[in-house]
């Protein structure tokens, strides 16, 4: 029998045929689990806890959570290129800083927030630049900028706090949507989440962060300049870190150089919760707004019902570890059940040439 006659006889594969139901591949997703779980918590927690389920509730919710959500949209893109923005928080708290120096100096609010805005996207330039253009590792880098910025904030305002803004500004950021429960800071994150998600999943911008995270040699062959992407992406941290402090300052109406110190880790921690890969290359926005709303969600039920707060970062911390591992676990499990597969039909391939 000739080659291409032994070609013709060989089954030809279809795609359908290999590949799960659009349902299936939906659902079956480690965002979709997470999902789950936050409606499963949101559920319990609106029966078994004392006014979760009031209005007001969810007000201080998103007003709580609304800096972690914002910071958390440009930490995904870092992460799936499978880096890490350790500073975001000292960013945070050196923005508080400044726009505090510039009210206090007599300078309009949006004057002082702009300069704050600048000072992150500023301190994003710096942790961009060591990562990309001297090659260091950005795990290192943002250890180290962490320390620098917040020495710098409190540097610049000592023990002192400022605590005289504008009134208009502080109530704007805590005012709600009129009629409903709703802060009106939702607004503009909202219109964040839109343009983070659309550079993520539908251009080729965001699928080149996909290419770095998985393989950065390939990523680069590829024709994808890794370096100044990456540095983009690390000043898009800075920008919006700094605009998380301005919001941070007016909510709490208070400007001080220990602002927002340790918020990094809820940050990241529900990022990678959200079923972000920290090995990079996976990732998806929703899974990480899931992510953040289950962790605030969590947090608010625990202390409406007097659980102490180290008790509440004990089971937050378990509830991490465990989707980590089983993600993992899971991971495993797949590669072991498609080496099956390959080994049965190889061997099912090598009885037909005996026969």
């Amino acid at each position: 029998m000739s080659t291409s006659a032994a070609l013709l006889d060989k089954p030809t594969r279809e795609y359908k045929a290999y590949q799960h139901s659009a349902l299936r591949r939906v659902l079956v997703t480690r965002e979709s689990a997470i999902i789950g779980l936050l409606v499963l918590v949101l559920v319990v927690a609106s029966i078994g806890v004392d006014n979760f389920a009031s209005p007001l509730t969810l007000t201080f919710l998103i007003r709580e959570i609304a800096p972690i959500l914002f910071i958390a949209l440009p930490m995904t893109l870092i992460i799936i290129t499978e880096e890490i923005d350790l500073s975001v928080a000292s960013t945070l708290g050196l923005a508080s800083v400044i726009t505090g120096l510039g009210v206090q100096a007599g300078w309009p609010l949006p004057v002082a927030a702009l300069l704050a805005i600048l000072v992150g996207t500023l301190a994003g330039a710096i942790n961009g630049s060591l990562v990309t253009f001297v090659g260091l590792p950005s795990l290192a880098v943002t250890i180290g900028t962490l320390a620098l910025f917040r020495g710098i904030a409190v540097g610049l305002l000592g023990t002192t706090a400022i605590s005289t803004f504008p009134d208009f500004w502080t109530d704007l950021a805590r005012a709600n949507i009129p009629a409903t429960p709703v802060p009106v800071i939702i607004i503009p994150f909202l219109v964040l989440l839109v343009v983070f998600a659309t550079l993520l999943h539908f251009t080729p911008f965001g699928r080149s962060l996909y290419t770095i995270g998985l393989n950065k040699e390939v990523a680069s062959f590829s024709g994808i300049n890794v370096g100044m992407t990456k540095f983009w992406l690390f000043v898009m941290s800075g920008a919006v870190s700094g605009l998380a402090g301005v919001y941070f300052t007016l909510l709490y109406n208070n400007s001080r150089g220990d602002n927002a110190i340790g918020m990094e880790l809820q940050i990241i921690a529900a990022v990678l919760l959200g079923g972000v890969s920290i090995f990079g290359g996976r990732g998806a926005m929703h899974g990480v707004i899931a992510g953040v709303l289950l962790i605030g969600s969590l947090s608010s039920a625990l202390r409406l019902a007097g659980v102490t707060s180290d008790i509440i970062n004990v089971i937050v911390g378990t509830v991490l570890i465990l989707s980590v591992v089983s993600a993992s676990f899971l991971a495993w499990l797949r590669t072991k059940r498609i080496a099956a597969v390959g080994k049965k039909k190889g061997q099912a391939g090598s009885s037909g040439d005996t026969a």
